[in-house]
């Protein structure tokens, strides 16, 4: 079994192979091929951490959010900057704090003196990818003020509802929970993120490479210096959007995905499984990742590739599973190999 996010993207030029295989339209090809070439630009930011590109870019193509988690300094704002300019696609960042108020996020009804009346000041989550930094710094009812927004793509104050720019993502941060001053998202809000990826301290060459180029003169706050320059208009991530929402699965695939949910709610070791919710979740991130791989329909092998990234935050483990050790990753791994692949 093996997860996409530690993975690269499928190259346009040579698509997979097998009785699933789309012969790409040139359109198709071109649209892969550019957001390959997203890659090539975050990397000229951030290094090591093209997993979790590829992550963000299945979860621009599914309609998603993303939960990127990771100790402080790996840079996870910075990624998220990196894309947004690689995109396109206008960002606003909120430190989460635990003095933040619902109205910081959202916006709030402001007076107005020269006209005597109150009139809607928009927050910051009017944008398309909105960066939700250290998101679990924050009390659960400022973490809420968001759900709205991640769901319907809206948000009501005084019982106007105004809706939020297409496309619009959340790519939330948070420091492993153990941490001081974190707070647990709540069940409902962790629902909501389609991927949950973890970004972990780099390997040693690695982290030679930042070094490198931070003593060459790097500046994190200057993307435009570093070479990051836009690869994909909107109109273009729309097609492409489009492309992979159009992606087939056969009734054996569809059965499969439940199955497997399925085996997670009667699993020993596992106190809450996923929810329909989950099923749907996975099958948008791997008719995504099929289509980047050059697929018209999804197979077991792209459910595989996805399923860690998007249940691992849906899956709440026993204490005693917990107490012994025992991973939600490895959980979900071991439930892989116990349900029955289709032919």
């Amino acid at each position: 079994m093996t997860d996409v996010t530690t993975g690269h993207l499928a190259s346009p030029d040579s698509p997979a192979t097998g009785p699933s295989v789309q012969a790409p339209s040139r359109d198709h090809a071109a649209l892969r091929h550019a957001l390959s070439q997203v890659r090539a630009e975050v990397g000229k930011a951030v290094v090591g951490q093209g997993g979790a590109v590829t992550g963000l870019i299945i979860a621009l193509l599914a309609r998603g959010h993303v939960l990127l988690e990771g100790v402080p300094g790996v840079a996870k704002t910075l990624l998220v900057r990196s894309l947004s300019h690689a995109l396109s696609l206008d960002t606003k960042r909120i430190q989460f704090t635990p003095d933040l108020m619902p109205g910081d996020v959202t916006g709030s009804l402001v007076y107005d003196g020269s006209t005597g009346g109150f009139e809607f000041r928009e927050g910051p989550v009017f944008t398309n990818i909105l960066l939700a930094d250290e998101i679990n710094r924050t009390p659960p009812k400022t973490q809420s003020a968001l759900l709205e927004a991640m769901e319907e793509r809206q948000v009501s104050v005084d019982g106007v509802s105004r809706v939020l720019p297409d496309p619009f993502i959340v790519a939330a941060t948070q420091n492993p929970i153990e941490y001081e001053g974190t707070y647990s998202l709540p069940e409902a809000q962790l629902d909501r993120f389609l991927l949950k990826l973890t970004l972990d301290i780099p390997e040693r060459e690695t982290e030679i490479e930042v070094l490198r180029r931070h003593a060459a003169g790097f500046n994190p706050r200057d993307l435009a210096a570093a070479g990051v320059t836009p690869v994909l208009t909107a109109g273009e991530l729309a097609a492409a959007r489009a492309a992979a929402g159009s992606v087939g699965a056969t009734a054996d695939v569809l059965a499969y995905i439940v199955d497997l949910a399925r085996a997670t709610r009667q699993s020993p070791s596992v106190k809450l499984g996923v929810s329909p919710r989950g099923t749907t979740a996975l099958l948008a991130a791997a008719k995504a990742w099929a289509w980047l791989s050059g697929y018209d329909s999804i197979t077991p092998d792209h459910v595989q590739a996805m399923l860690l990234p998007v249940w691992r935050h849906r899956v709440q483990l026993r204490p005693e599973a917990e107490l012994e050790g025992v991973g939600v990753d490895a959980i979900l791994r071991s439930i892989v190999q116990q349900v029955q692949v289709p032919i």
